[in-house]
């Protein structure tokens, strides 16, 4: 008999932030304020990826509000190991970011947009979560 579950559950946590598993069918990532230690964030957004991959769900939404601008060695990280891989892997396609409350932290974000172009990915902002879950609910 399959259960369903109509609440969200805890999938990890560490410094970096947390990564809920939605009823609706995708991951959340919250990410905390604060500098980021690099194993750490690498461990988050691995996590991320595997989340993905053992419910084969391809959408994300990327709680950005409260993060500190991604540093250039994060970026190209993200940009050139974990987002091709996630893709490829895990079947990552639709990333919905709500949006950093830090300009510096949402041009970040911007570098990162553009980077992943040629990838089978779509990545949105938006400013409202209510916006973003409607986007990323939409999408098959």
């Amino acid at each position: 008999m399959m259960r369903t579950t109509t609440t969200r559950s805890l999938y990890f946590e560490n410094s970096i932030g947390r990564i809920w598993e939605e009823p609706e069918g995708y991951v959340r990532l919250e990410y905390r304020a604060g500098v980021r230690e690099p194993v750490q964030f690498r461990a988050m957004l691995t996590h991320l990826a595997q989340a993905m991959g053992r419910h084969r769900w391809s959408k994300a939404l990327i709680d950005q509000r409260e993060m500190t601008p991604f540093t250039p060695a994060e970026l190209d990280w993200m940009a050139n190991e974990w987002l091709p891989s996630a893709v490829r892997e895990c079947g990552y396609r639709y990333g919905a970011a709500l949006v950093a409350h830090d300009v510096f932290a949402r041009l970040a974000m911007n570098q990162l947009v553009m980077a992943s172009r040629g990838l089978a990915h779509t990545y949105r902002t938006f400013e409202s979560e209510a916006d973003a879950v409607a986007w990323l609910l939409g999408q098959n």
